[in-house]
């Protein structure tokens, strides 16, 4: 066990390697988040009059629904480096090595969720400076921050496994751009609940999007709602470790066909 946790770390470290070579590509990843926040937020913010929003500025509805989204967006394309690392033959060349298994995916995952919690802190402090108070003080923020780190878990995962199946950039392109904006607007990321169509509002009950921004926001409130934060958090665990484990499943059935 202890060999397989080095090897991750290892794994984990030269890939972020490559992430600290390259800022302008975190700098790239928050401009979104940037567009939503405050043009979305100063477009929207009169909408807390209807009620229904737990709070009286739209900012501090909106910060944890941009957190949980870009975790998403950004975890939706682990894929795509997996598909890089088949088709340079880097990935067949560690086959050959007696590293484990699993290590060579987890590395991935890992990698992924350090890049997501250091995205989630960084839009936090963005919603603070744009005027955002979060009355769960620190421990609200953290609770937000690990639901974002593990819903973008189980699609980094999903997305690796997705990539080793199909082999294909385009496959991969259409199967982010169906789930992104649908799992989006099928969740409270915008609207509170209560604003929400029925149907709707059904659908976000079995949407992990919406469990974590759930999540997040009763944490971030001044009275938090424990029970709902760790039955939302405990699904989210264990659908992160689904998702592993199918990646894990998946790449083994990589092996076996090169």
């Amino acid at each position: 066990m202890s060999t397989a946790i080095v090897q991750t770390w290892y794994m984990t470290q030269r890939q972020l390697m490559v992430f600290a070579r390259q800022p302008a590509y975190a700098v790239i990843t928050l401009i979104q988040p940037v567009i939503w926040l405050f043009l979305f937020g100063s477009l929207f913010k009169n909408v807390v009059a209807l009620g229904g929003f737990g709070t009286a500025s739209y900012l501090d509805y909106l910060v944890p629904g941009v957190v949980v989204m870009s975790a998403l967006a950004s975890n939706l394309w682990a894929g795509m480096g997996t598909l890089e690392e088949i088709q340079r033959g880097t990935l067949n060349r560690f086959l050959t090595t007696p590293a484990s298994r699993a290590a060579l995916m987890n590395g991935n995952v890992v990698h992924n969720g350090i890049v997501t919690a250091l995205q989630s802190a960084v839009i936090v402090l963005l919603g603070l400076a744009g005027g955002a108070e979060y009355p769960g003080g620190v421990v609200g923020v953290v609770v937000l921050v690990v639901a974002s780190v593990l819903l973008g878990t189980v699609f980094g995962a999903l997305s690796n496994a997705l990539g080793m199946l199909v082999r294909e950039r385009e496959s991969i392109i259409g199967v982010n751009t169906f789930l992104l904006l649908p799992l989006t607007f099928l969740s409270s990321a915008f609207m509170a609940p209560d604003r929400m169509p029925g149907w709707i509002r059904q659908v976000a009950r079995f949407n992990p999007l919406d469990w974590a921004m759930v999540a997040g926001r009763s944490a971030l409130s001044a009275d938090p709602d424990w029970g709902a934060v760790l039955l939302r958090g405990g699904a989210l665990l264990g659908l992160a470790t689904a998702a592993v484990w199918l990646s894990i499943r998946t790449f083994r059935s990589y092996q076996r066909s090169v």
